[in-house]
């Protein structure tokens, strides 16, 4: 376009100079008609700059700035800046539910000792002293020494819990029956203790050995209830005695005592010890350690849900956003913990599973995920319970590999252990837990809760959904003043033999649609209005059907207010004409109230690009925005700066009180002619179209055809044998050397490897090597290829001897 311009600016002067007027080239004139020609060079340049929309990448940065620091105020800490905005078309969130969707802060209310089921605390005093003794014991030793109950910082509060929140509700079930956990722990220090089980998500439990006085050891244990009470043969009565604990004991204690518990909502956990009076066992087989334990307890332990979290997940649900639990707890506990949540309603079919039914619907019989298995799970499925690390990293990988639906799913996940590391890396939005999050965690995530409240995870998608929102305003502002600013340019200077609109007001204009435009439009806040919509979805056009009539509606506006003051602005205003001004002529009225006039309809069109989804008022939240506010105030104070104090500079000269509310009055106008534009209803306007498309899904196949997906851990893997063959190359070029310098052969044969062919079987071991360990050593130095991918059938560690002929292996 800026090129057209120059070639018809300079054809127009030429044949109208030369051709028209039969004017003869007089050498003295020269420098003139050369002013003429970079004139028309200056105005080229002007139209290529204002088409150009070089702003949107500088308003995509600001929002997305702007939004990551907002964003820290409400307990987001982003550590990638793409995340902010691919939240706002997050499809699913699979949550945590200790410490996200609850408060975290666990007590234990219920105890089931002794054959009697204990509603409340019970007294200390119920007890047999032998009975009471192991609770004390199997408590404070079999927990981590950095678990503590603290006294409260301000007086009347609660008690600070300090380390792993369960132990700590037991430990403050220690402190309610009037005993000292840190007395047991003084008495028996860490560093004597003889062994200890962590806590891991397969067994699910955790178990501390210790040496008993009279000799022998004696192994407290805890976990998961319905785990434990499997392991269990005996149980404590109300005496304290030690009673047989059969499979049918074990299944009425189940549909007596822990299912009740866990359908209010509790955490059950099993206490439990064995003594080892006999002899010593191999306290590496963990199998046979952890069975044939007496039962002492059980423990309801209730972790209220957040008061805000079921306003929360009504929003998301009004949002177009599924929200699935994922937890370690038992279903029951995590089926009614999900209906207090609202992730659960009656009468919904859908699924709660536990982590071992979840495996037998998706996986094979050769034990391997199939995603079609996956696909008629996971749409129906909320709550996944009993579930590990590997479940969440399947489950999220199925969701986001699906094909089900139009559009492919968005997923977050919540995390907040070093297991969780895969599903935070492989969803498209990770989040960390802040408080009770590792390091390699939040090292995996994309955005971290500083709260670890699942109320952030909404306010993260607002703002994923403003940037989106906030941008399309701009392009829709930018666009209305590209296309008018360069149709007028291009029309007025084909017609009149010069733009309109100066290189310098040009230049003006684009400050105004780029940088302030920017500063406006991209850093307005979210409002719930943005959650009432369901996502965009991955493939969603950039500038939608409404957006267009808007532009199309503001741009036609314009034009035509632009043209009659250009062509009929003398008569209108009874001033002088500024059409086809001499070269070096002063500023005119004319052309100041035609600048004037398009400078301050884009500023209220910018008030009008505040909203892209046809709403009528557009003044709605306006003056929340303070910075939108300013800058619509200070470009307004600027312009008339210019128009009367401008001058040469700027080709305008000052206007009457009259032409400016002339002026104000027009650019008012495009307040009334929006109003109309929204009227219009898109449905009816058949020839708008849609632009910025993202990539079908046939284009994104055709475009991956042949090409194999990789996943990030095969890829880790295959770096890792990339370097086991750099490795074991080196060692076979360590050995030729040696053998060339014991031969006294040429060297050429050392460097023979590196151009050998992949797809060669490669002996490492040099044939003059006659020892007794070669015919083992070669199966392990040989590798095979498939497909072009090197596959190591085994492997070896091979160094040479100092003075001898042979090499030495270490499998």
């Amino acid at each position: 376009m800026s090129a057209l311009t120059v070639v018809i600016l300079i054809l127009y002067f030429v044949v109208d100079n030369f051709v028209v007027q039969r004017r003869a080239w007089l050498p003295e004139c020269t420098p003139v008609y050369i002013q003429y020609f970079v004139k028309f060079f200056i105005i080229g340049i002007t139209v290529l700059v204002v088409a150009v929309p070089e702003g949107l990448p500088l308003a995509v940065t600001i929002s997305l700035a702007y939004s990551v620091k907002k964003m820290m105020k409400d307990n987001n800490l982003v550590r990638h800046l793409d995340a902010c905005e691919t939240m706002g078309n997050a499809t699913a969130i699979c949550s945590d539910k200790t410490g996200t969707l609850t408060m975290n802060r666990m007590t234990v209310v219920q105890a089931y000792v002794g054959n009697t089921h204990y509603r409340q605390i019970p007294s200390p005093d119920v007890f047999p002293p032998k009975v009471l003794d192991l609770i004390v014991n199997g408590i404070s030793i079999n927990s981590a020494y950095t678990s503590k109950i603290l006294p409260p910082e301000k007086e009347g509060g609660l008690p600070r819990q300090v380390g792993n929140k369960t132990e700590c509700a037991l430990l403050g079930f220690v402190t309610d029956l009037k005993q000292d956990y840190q007395a047991v722990r003084n008495e028996i220090p860490e560093e004597t203790l003889f062994k200890v089980y962590t806590f891991n998500s397969v067994r699910k439990s955790m178990s501390t050995v210790i040496r008993k006085p009279e000799g022998g050891f004696r192994m407290f244990s805890k976990g998961a209830s319905e785990i434990m009470l499997r392991k269990c043969n005996r149980i404590l009565d109300k005496e304290g005695e030690t009673i047989p604990f059969k499979s049918e004991d074990r299944d009425d204690m189940v549909r007596n005592v822990i299912e009740p518990m866990a359908s209010e909502g509790l955490r059950t956990i099993c206490i439990a010890y064995r003594d080892f009076d006999d002899t010593e066992p191999m306290w590496d087989n963990e199998n046979e350690i952890l069975t044939e334990l007496t039962c002492i307890m059980v423990v309801g332990i209730e972790d209220p849900v957040r008061p805000e979290v079921p306003d929360a997940i009504r929003k998301c649900k009004r949002a177009g956003i599924t929200v699935r639990m994922v937890t370690g707890d038992n279903v029951n506990t995590a089926r009614a913990i999900a209906t207090k949540c609202g992730i659960l309603t009656p009468g919904d079919n859908l699924l709660c599973l536990e982590g071992k039914e979840f495996n037998r619907l998706i996986r094979n019989e050769k034990g391997a995920v199939e995603q079609e298995k996956l696909d008629k799970v996971w749409p129906k499925l909320r709550v996944l319970a009993r579930s590990s690390p590997t479940d969440k990293h399947t489950l999220v990988k199925g969701i986001i590999d699906s094909t089900v639906g139009e559009q492919r799913q968005v997923v977050a996940v919540t995390g907040d252990g070093t297991n969780d590391g895969p599903a935070l890396k492989k969803a498209d939005v990770g989040f960390a837990m802040g408080i009770a999050g590792t390091d390699v965690a939040k090292e995996a995530s994309d955005i971290i809760l500083t709260d670890d409240n699942f109320t952030s995870i909404v306010k993260a998608v607002m703002w994923g959904r403003n940037v989106y929102d906030s941008i399309s305003k701009f392009l829709q502002f930018q666009l209305t003043v590209n296309v008018v600013a360069v149709i007028v340019a291009f029309t007025g200077a084909c017609i009149t033999q010069d733009s309109p609109l100066k290189a310098v007001q040009m230049l003006w204009v684009n400050l105004i649609m780029d940088t302030f435009a920017s500063l406006a439009l991209a850093t307005e806040p979210p409002t719930d209005s943005l959650l009432r919509r369901h996502p965009y979805g991955r493939n969603k056009p950039l500038i939608s059907r409404t957006m267009m009539k808007n532009i199309l509606g503001h741009a036609v506006y314009q034009l035509t207010v632009v043209f009659v003051l250009v062509f009929a602005g003398e008569q209108l205003f009874d001033i002088d004409s500024g059409r086809k001004a001499p070269l070096h002529a002063p500023p005119s009225q004319h052309y100041t109230i035609v600048f004037n006039t398009f400078v301050l309809m884009q500023l209220f069109n910018e008030i009008n690009c505040r909203k892209i989804h046809g709403e009528k008022n557009v003044f709605a939240g306006i003056y929340h925005n303070a910075i939108f506010c300013s800058v619509v105030l200070g470009t307004f104070f600027c312009q008339i700066v210019i128009v009367e104090f401008g001058g040469k500079p700027f080709s305008c000269t000052s206007l009457t009180l009259e032409q400016w509310l002339w002026c104000l009055f027009i650019g008012i106008g495009e307040l009334l002619w929006g109003q109309v534009i929204s009227a219009i209803p898109t449905e009816s306007l058949k020839f708008l179209k849609e632009v910025g498309h993202g990539a079908d899904e046939e284009e994104i196949t055709k475009d991956a055809e042949g090409m194999e997906e990789i996943d990030l851990a095969e890829m880790e893997l295959r770096r890792g044998q990339i370097l086991w063959f750099r490795g074991l190359h080196r060692i076979q070029t360590q050995i030729e050397v040696t053998n060339t310098f014991q031969t006294g052969s040429s060297f050429k044969g050392v460097l023979k490897l590196q151009n050998m062919s992949q797809h060669l079987d490669v002996n490492l071991v040099p044939s003059s090597y006659n020892c007794s360990c070669t015919s083992q050593i070669s199966p392990f130095l040989r590798y095979s290829s498939s497909y072009g991918q090197s596959k190591w059938s085994e492997c070896s560690i091979i160094s040479i001897n100092p003075g001898t002929n042979s090499p030495s292996t270490n499998s």
